[in-house]
């Protein structure tokens, strides 16, 4: 904490719990989104590191060591990506939005030995309170676009006091930004690289539908069952940031096609629970029901969105289907929650 108290931003979260306000920082040196924003191509291609302003956000220079030593062969999970996975799971995210632009070129480096760690770990800071959260109304969604003039907006403050919905702006924002380098990862080789490429471009800026547009030509070519489950799930996320009712149409269409693999009716049965507030159909519920076997929950916990759904002793699928579909049911017996129902 001493290192916090130091940095120049505890002035302004100081300030702000004091009853500053939030838009009097905007766009200023300790706005992150402004920081990423600025980024000159140069520094994030040639990994210019000295060039950055880490020192700007908690635990800034920490980060840059993490990046640094992963680019350079370190260790990912000790050095590397554990940082910046531990970070946004303890909520500080500011410093880690700055690493974003370097992990993504780690990754679509197809000859760094932790391309794969670091690709994971991208949209690690454009993703908050989401873990456990696997209903209709929460699932897959996007909050609210930051108000500077609300600093306990959809996404509230880090434990530090920094304003989160700045942090995650500016991740989806960096995302966007390299959406070139990670649409090709879609058709990499390695089936958890085509996930976690899906999975990051999940959380990009997608007004025109190009990222959607790929996940849907993707689908088309991709024989693997849980990557294509993974490509549902990601054009579902993308459009419930950006609707578009054709999509939610053809979401429809998945999981009512007995001849889809199971994983990819299930996935779009869960989409489209979310793209939608129609009531459940009698068919979506019995194909949910028959198909959501124990092996198969636990085999799409590969898939990022269900690893992190779950929790309380129950696979990410498993907590999806119960919340969804039977919401009447109380948590599992063995749930870790003091305030569930029946605690």
């Amino acid at each position: 904490m001493g290192e916090w108290q130091t940095n120049p931003t505890f002035a302004m979260c100081r300030a702000l719990a004091g009853g500053a306000d939030l838009s009097s920082f905007a766009g200023g040196p300790f706005d992150v989104r402004e920081v990423v924003a600025g980024m000159r191509p140069e520094v994030k291609d040639g990994f210019l590191f000295g060039e950055v302003p880490w020192t700007h956000f908690p635990q800034g220079n920490r980060v840059r060591e993490a990046v640094h030593f992963l680019h350079s062969g370190g260790s990912p999970v000790r050095t590397g990506t554990g940082v910046v996975h531990g970070m946004c799971g303890n909520d500080m995210r500011a410093a880690v939005v700055l690493a974003v632009p370097f992990l993504i070129r780690i990754a679509a480096d197809t000859h760094h030995p932790h391309r794969g760690d670091a690709l994971a770990a991208v949209s690690s800071p454009a993703r908050a309170r989401h873990f456990g959260v696997a209903s209709r109304d929460e699932l897959l969604l996007h909050r609210g676009d930051t108000q500077d003039d609300d600093l306990y907006d959809d996404y509230g403050v880090e434990v530090t006091g920094y304003p989160a919905g700045w942090s995650v702006s500016a991740a989806r924002a960096a995302i966007t930004a390299d959406v070139a380098l990670l649409l090709p990862l879609l058709g990499d080789p390695a089936p958890s690289i085509r996930i976690d490429a899906a999975y990051a471009l999940a959380t990009a800026i997608d007004p025109d539908r190009t990222v959607r547009t790929a996940f849907r030509t993707r689908f088309a070519a991709e024989r693997d069952p849980i990557v294509r489950a993974a490509l549902v799930l990601a054009t579902a996320e993308s459009t419930r940031a950006h609707p578009h009712p054709p999509t939610t149409a053809w979401m429809r269409e998945q999981w009512r096609d007995r001849t889809q693999a199971s994983e990819v009716r299930l996935a779009a049965a869960i989409g489209w629970l979310c793209l939608t507030d129609e009531p459940v159909p009698g068919d979506l519920r019995a194909a949910v029901d028959e198909l959501t076997t124990d092996e198969r929950a636990h085999a799409m916990d590969d898939l990022p969105w269900m690893a992190t759904a779950g929790g309380s002793g129950e696979t990410g699928l498993q907590h999806c289907a119960r919340r969804m579909l039977h919401p009447e049911q109380p948590d599992p017996a063995w749930c870790d929650d003091p305030w569930a129902p029946g605690h």
